[in-house]
């Protein structure tokens, strides 16, 4: 293979909480022959690496700057509070921003969230990122409010988390440089929208539509096909004998031919 055969590659940047793991598998089963690398990013330095050329597309999580990146939302989360799991509020199924009035709510400086004004008490100061928040929740020095999935990325056994009504949500979308939508990038962007591999704008395009076989017409002369008989030719058949002229061995006179199931032949002499 010489250098200019060798395939391009697809670099896909994530933030945390993302898991792309089933678009990189389509990826992967469509594109076997360009490699997809995954590049790990922070919310804030995100756009920086799609503006840089760092990644051909990320999953980021909404505002975006329209002024040179395209974006496609995707998915809402659900906002959730984590908690120790001793913690009054984990006794409810669903809390509201009031009921965490009289909590310290931590803020890091990496929150998803766009908060208008945070609920409950302010801490000393906040903490650089969710995980050491998380850490902090853990010695039970606060609570913190943070997208679904960072729950999740960040669990432990001593901490759970409830749903949170009335707070604002993090949406999560697929950015890329508008002056750089490569067939690649329009490659990843179907995949994500769920386009099929034979979709018209895939790599290979529609499949072309197969040709139609004529069937044929099945034979309704014979008897028992369930069709009608066919006539016979020239009425050969009434005389007794085949289209073809030769004897066919049966009486063609039926039912109107001589006496009701009586037999051929010379009537017998009376003595």
């Amino acid at each position: 293979m010489t250098g200019s055969e060798v395939p391009h590659s697809f670099r896909l940047a994530y933030v945390p909480g993302v898991t792309p793991t089933k678009w990189v598998r389509i990826w992967n089963e469509r594109l076997p022959d360009v490699p997809l690398t995954l590049v790990s990013v922070s919310p804030a330095e995100a756009f920086g690496v799609l503006r840089a050329g760092g990644a051909d597309a990320g999953f980021v999580r909404l505002p975006v700057d329209r002024t040179d990146l395209s974006a496609i939302p995707l998915y809402t989360e659900t906002t959730v509070v984590v908690i120790p799991k001793d913690h009054l509020v984990a006794t409810a199924e669903e809390v509201s921003t009031a009921d965490l009035a009289d909590e310290i709510v931590l803020h890091p400086l990496d929150d998803t969230l766009d908060w208008e004004k945070l609920p409950g008490q302010p801490a000393i100061e906040r903490p650089e990122t969710t995980a050491d928040a998380i850490e902090l929740v853990a010695a039970g020095v606060g609570v913190l409010v943070v997208p679904q999935s960072l729950a999740r990325l960040h669990h432990r056994k001593d901490l759970t988390y409830r749903p949170l009504s009335d707070a604002p949500e993090s949406r999560v979308a697929l950015s890329w440089p508008q002056e750089e939508t490569t067939d690649l990038v329009e490659e990843f962007i179907g995949i994500v929208r769920g386009r099929t591999v034979n979709s018209t704008r895939g790599r290979g395009g529609p499949t072309p539509p197969q040709p139609k076989t004529k069937r044929k017409r099945p034979d309704t002369g014979g008897a028992g096909s369930g069709g009608a008989q066919r006539k016979p030719a020239s009425g050969k058949a009434a005389s007794g004998r085949s289209a073809s002229g030769k004897s066919t061995g049966k009486n063609p006179r039926g039912a109107s031919g001589g006496a009701k199931g009586g037999k051929s032949g010379k009537p017998r002499r009376r003595p």
